[in-house]
């Protein structure tokens, strides 16, 4: 009979390798300026913050705070993601944001108003909402 190695040795081994690993632990960012985007509908208030070069740093919507139906697009909604996307970002430590706003729903005001009483200074306030202009060629009309 041939002699079978032992697979104890080599579990000790191996358990000895991992137990002395550590992980290198990731730098965090320090941003001072950043950038608000903020989407009102007639449906849902989304807030993602966002450094200047567009990566997402943190976000929020009436949705995910448990709101439904219609209490998603109301001033109340809108104030209440504002301030929960500035806390989701509080570690990263922003000062100043640029505010870019799109949409048409009733929370608007209440968004930006919101991140200035959370402690943001608001540098700037752009109304980016898409304006149609005559829009595409209208269909044929129809033969019966």
């Amino acid at each position: 009979m041939a002699k079978s190695k032992s697979k104890d040795s080599k579990s000790t081994k191996d358990s000895a390798k991992k137990s002395s690993y550590k992980p290198r632990r990731a730098r965090r960012r320090r941003i001072s300026r950043g950038e608000v985007h903020i989407k009102c509908s007639y449906n849902n208030t989304i807030v993602a913050i966002a450094d200047l070069n567009g990566g997402i740093l943190g976000w929020s919507s009436a949705g995910t705070l448990g709101f439904k139906g219609a209490k998603k697009a109301t001033p109340y909604a809108a104030t209440m993601v504002s301030t929960k996307a500035v806390e989701n970002v509080t570690r990263v430590g922003l000062k100043e944001v640029d505010v870019f706003i799109k949409g048409v729903g009733a929370g608007r005001e209440a968004a930006v108003r919101a991140l200035g009483n959370s402690g943001l200074k608001v540098n700037s306030i752009k109304d980016v909402t898409p304006v149609p202009h005559n829009g595409t060629r209208s269909k044929k009309p129809r033969r019966v």
